[in-house]
């Protein structure tokens, strides 16, 4: 339904999309916390880390109180997805952001500098501009149509790109930088992530479609879309665990949700043609929101930077996040080498952590 000037009307299922991607939100945020928390006893006690090869978090009851939480969270961005568009659902993510970043400040004392507010306050405008000019979805009537759209060539040409990058970070940069460089981590479960947000739409909608009365499950290719899911959400899991394991709270959740959400919005535009019949300005509108939500990201991650290198060696604050690190990391090597030539490299990986 159309509104004045051609903004769009927000429907009841627009509404309950919503409101249950809020309260989504508000879990996963959380769950980020507590996670974390379970992650650190299970380090502690056993004296391996998750981000270093380690799985005693799986014995940790404060890491499954997370999980659950995440769990339900994530229950409710499913049913959202059934009922509002992707790109209406997945900007609203920018608000496990301010959750997670406030308990990080408060329970985990990982500090939130002022220009870390205004990273955080800049990604849930340029989200809101997003959901202002967000298209309706088009109607759905079967999981058939669904599967038309997800074996365009085009969209068959996007799996290919992530399946290939997703291989290329784990078997090749992981192993090399997964512990220096947050983005790695970020960008698998960003890459899968996308995916997996297609293959739930399909899911929410297949479900959707059998509650009224329309019976779906009988088709093939809503199992399948069950076994991408499950498959994307493993991987996503997996890399999660050892990015809040490795790196600081605060500069995860909105990394990873900046790719993600960028990530997801143009599967959405290439499988659902979700810019088909917008106009310029709405267009223009969206690409300036993700404009402002990837600017207030890089923000915080420089600020954190800025934040952890010693103010003599400040020169390398202004430099982009990757070259920064790099940089950091072979001055933390040359400084481990002269000064504590003995140094373990469990100790020169913890070293490296405290700078993030």
């Amino acid at each position: 339904m159309a509104g004045v000037g051609g903004e769009q009307a927000l429907s009841a299922d627009n509404v309950r999309g919503i409101v249950l991607a809020l309260i989504s939100s508000g879990f996963i945020g959380g769950s980020f916390i507590i996670k974390k928390k379970g992650l650190r006893r299970a380090a502690a006690a056993s004296g391996i880390g998750a981000g270093v090869g380690g799985h005693s978090y799986l014995l940790e009851p404060l890491w499954w109180v997370g999980m659950i939480t995440m769990i339900v969270g994530e229950i409710a961005n499913f049913v959202a997805y059934a009922f509002a568009p992707a790109v209406l659902v997945t900007p609203l993510g920018a608000l496990s952001i301010i959750v997670s970043a406030v308990l990080a400040h408060f329970i985990l004392k990982e500090r939130l500098q002022a220009l870390g507010v205004l990273g955080c306050v800049m990604c849930i405008t340029g989200s809101m501009v997003i959901v202002i000019h967000a298209p309706q979805e088009q109607e759905i009537a079967s999981v058939k149509e669904i599967w038309k759209l997800a074996t365009q060539p085009s969209f068959l040409l996007y799996v290919a790109l992530v399946i290939v990058m997703v291989s290329v970070l784990m078997f090749h940069f992981s192993p090399l930088w997964g512990q220096s460089n947050v983005l790695i981590y970020t960008a698998i479960c960003s890459l899968m992530g996308s995916l997996s947000v297609m293959s739930v739409k399909a899911l929410g909608t297949s479900l959707k479609l059998t509650f009224e009365g329309t019976n779906q499950l009988v088709y093939p290719e809503t199992w399948f879309f069950v076994l991408v899911v499950s498959t994307c959400v493993l991987t996503q899991m997996n890399y999660l665990n050892k990015a809040l394991d490795t790196f600081n709270t605060a500069i995860v959740s909105p990394i990873y949700y900046v790719m993600f959400t960028t990530l997801t919005i143009l599967a959405s535009i290439i499988m659902f043609k979700d810019w088909s019949g917008q106009s310029l300005g709405s267009i223009t509108s969206e690409i300036c929101g993700l404009i402002v939500v990837l600017s207030g990201t890089i923000l915080l991650h420089v600020t954190k930077d800025y934040e952890r290198i010693p103010q003599s060696k400040s020169i390398y604050a202004p430099l982009s996040p990757s070259l920064t690190t790099r940089l950091t990391g072979e001055l933390l090597d040359h400084v481990e080498d002269g000064n504590h030539g003995r140094a373990s490299d469990e100790e020169k990986v913890l070293r490296r952590q405290e700078m993030f």
